[in-house]
């Protein structure tokens, strides 16, 4: 997995190192780990004295050192809050400063806090009729539970699932007191068999919380049923990358502990075909009382984008700035919950074109346009963004905490995933291509001169940290080529790039973002990004959209904020804006974006609905057509 030897020895000493690094990772021992530490600074020292001996062009073994560096086994992936992760932000940190940047933030850094899992505690506990329940064997803690204690009675609810719709009514709450009790409900949905029932949009485990506390529930009990899991384990570990609570305890038992909380009478199973075979609601009390005790831990870790400057030379231009940027971490592990496309696969996985090609791209920019500052007249600044994989953090924290007025952005420029150029189709995808007025004539200008081929995607949005700017009011670039087979997977490797290909984006791209710094005519920002059709499975889908890009980094269960608003979407028109918090739809209260996606499965287009927001700490309400 390693290059060839770089003319200038960054290579040769970054890789022997990393080799005796990655041979001595299992050794369990103080003096070992002391060695791998120093080992590694050592790499990124030598990077950093060695990197000042290059030139200015864009070549593509420099892009290779820094994929090969930033996609190797040591750094394990990447993770956020990881050292392999403070490692690569320190490379990447290093190679600005070598190349001439000035550094913002602390050193560099900007730090911010995420979540990368919940973690049961140690005070887990079930109680009923004396049996000896053990958590994690007959119950466990959902992942979204909050944390409390409850002795209640149990009532069950069959699936735990509420429709008005034109074709299905369906109500398991129909004639059952479950206020302040456990409901216990089966997961998934009663037409197991139909890949187009109306039911799977409403059979989410996320969704039924959100029904149970509508009807006033102390908590939830999640079952499942044999066709959920034939051999009655309890579920895996999942992480959800939003982690607001669900904002009552919800718990995972097995069906053996559901049977006898149920009594002789009824089985899960039992109850489970005759729902299903019958089409029809089951719901009942159990004069059984069970107390359960639901502790979590969040835990939260530090990571950090990274930020530099090249400073302009116009008067009055060096105010502005044009933004380039990527998001420079990965996966880590893999695992379920990470993003993986493989998640019962724990193995490394190095993101090479996810993203160390768009951070490569990157790097060799703010090399070349260092070496030419003299004749720039806009302030530029250099990013990696962090906790990109886990919804766009790193990107909306900056966006939302600014190192810099974020009124005078004349662009961002995003790269993300640009290492695996078609020599063939040569097709590169450039989105917001629509979101300045000028953007268009500039684009094609350049594109004429070029052999590639072009694909052009207006919108603003997107699945990648140019949405976050985009949504402050700001014009974006994003360039990409495009996904493949070994996308979020531990296949993700260095040597699959075609360096040569990646290298013909950056040369098309520097002249194109040395015209905007040096244009007399700022780009005019203009709204861009039709509704897009949501992508689900069957006809369970959402057939109404308020037209918004929710705020991620929120951990508070007191709303959802909103990150963006869609030009001419519901929202916009009702008079939306960003940084708004939606906090009830029609009455009904919104926590997090769970339970907005929840509520808007409920409406239907051309209803007019109220929105409360809370908009600089005062409450408003819009009114929403759909």
């Amino acid at each position: 997995m390693f290059t060839v030897i770089r003319s200038n020895g960054i290579c040769i000493f970054a890789q022997i190192f990393l080799i005796i690094i990655t041979l001595t990772a299992d050794i369990n021992t103080t003096m070992i780990k002391t060695t791998k530490l120093t080992l590694v600074l050592l790499v990124i020292l030598m990077t950093d004295i060695l990197s000042a001996q290059t030139n200015s062009d864009i070549t593509v073994n420099e892009l290779k050192d820094h994929v090969y560096f930033l996609a190797s086994d040591s750094l394990m992936g990447r993770k956020p809050g990881t050292e392999g992760g403070r490692i690569a932000a320190e490379y990447i940190r290093d190679q600005f400063v070598a190349s001439g940047l000035k550094t913002l933030g602390e050193d560099g850094f900007q730090y911010f806090s995420v979540t990368t899992s919940v973690e049961p505690g140690e005070g887990n506990e079930f109680s009923f009729n004396g049996l000896n329940v053990v958590s994690g064997e007959d119950f466990k803690p959902m992942a979204f539970s909050s944390n409390s204690t409850l002795e209640a009675n149990v009532v069950f609810a069959g699936y735990g699932i509420e429709i008005d719709h034109d074709s299905v009514q369906w109500n398991d709450y129909d004639n059952l007191d479950v206020e302040g009790k456990w409901v216990m409900v089966l997961r998934a949905d009663p037409e197991p068999d139909n890949d187009s029932s109306l039911f799977i949009s409403y059979g989410q485990d996320r969704d039924k919380v959100l029904t149970a506390r509508d009807n006033k529930a102390g908590g939830i009990i999640f079952v499942n049923g044999v066709n959920s899991n034939t051999d009655d384990k309890l579920m895996g570990n999942t992480f959800s990358r939003v982690t607001a609570s669900a904002g009552l305890p919800a718990i995972n038992i097995t069906r053996t502990l559901a049977d006898s909380i149920l009594g002789g009478d009824y089985s899960i199973e039992d109850l489970e075909r005759k729902i299903i075979d019958g089409k029809k609601t089951i719901g009942f009390s159990v004069p059984s009382v069970i107390s359960v005790t639901t502790d979590l831990k969040r835990v939260e870790v530090n990571t950090q984008n990274i930020v530099a400057i090249i400073e302009g030379n116009d008067p009055e231009l060096k105010n502005e700035f044009v933004v380039i940027g990527g998001h420079y971490d990965h996966l880590g592990m893999g695992g379920h919950g990470s993003g993986s496309r493989n998640p019962d696969t724990i193995a490394v996985h190095n993101g090479a074109d996810d993203n160390a090609s768009g951070v490569a791209a990157v790097l060799e920019l703010a090399q070349k346009l260092a070496s030419n500052k003299e004749n720039l007249k806009r302030s530029v600044i250099l990013m990696a963004f962090g906790a990109e994989e886990m919804g766009l953090l790193g990107s909306q924290f900056f966006t939302n905490d600014p190192l810099i007025g974020l009124k005078d952005v004349v662009v961002m420029v995003n790269f993300d995933m640009v290492g695996r150029f078609d020599p063939d189709k040569r097709s590169l995808m450039i989105a917001g291509t629509g979101t300045a007025v000028q953007m268009e004539e500039l684009l094609k200008k350049h594109e004429d001169n070029s052999n590639m081929n072009f694909t052009h995607s207006p919108e603003g949005y997107g699945a990648s940290d140019h949405a976050s700017f985009y949504g402050a009011g700001i014009p974006v670039m994003f360039f990409f080529t495009g996904a493949h087979e070994d996308y979020h997977t531990p296949f993700d490797d260095a040597d699959m790039l075609n360096y040569e290909g990646e290298k013909e984006i950056i040369d098309f791209t520097y002249p194109l973002i040395t015209e905007v710094i040096n244009s007399d005519e700022r780009l005019i920002y203009q709204e861009a990004g039709p509704v897009r059709k949501q992508s689900t499975r069957g006809r369970g889908g959402l057939k109404v959209k308020f037209g918004i890009m929710p705020d991620f980094t929120s951990t508070a269960n007191d709303g959802l904020g909103v990150g963006g608003v869609t030009p001419g979407g519901p929202a916009s028109i009702a008079g939306m804006k960003k940084g708004d918090k939606i906090v009830a739809v029609e009455g009904m209260p919104i926590t997090n974006i769970y339970d907005y996606m929840a509520r808007l499965k409920k409406l239907k287009p051309g209803q007019r609905v109220s929105v409360d927001i809370v908009r600089d700490g005062e409450k408003q309400i819009l009114m929403v057509l759909l």
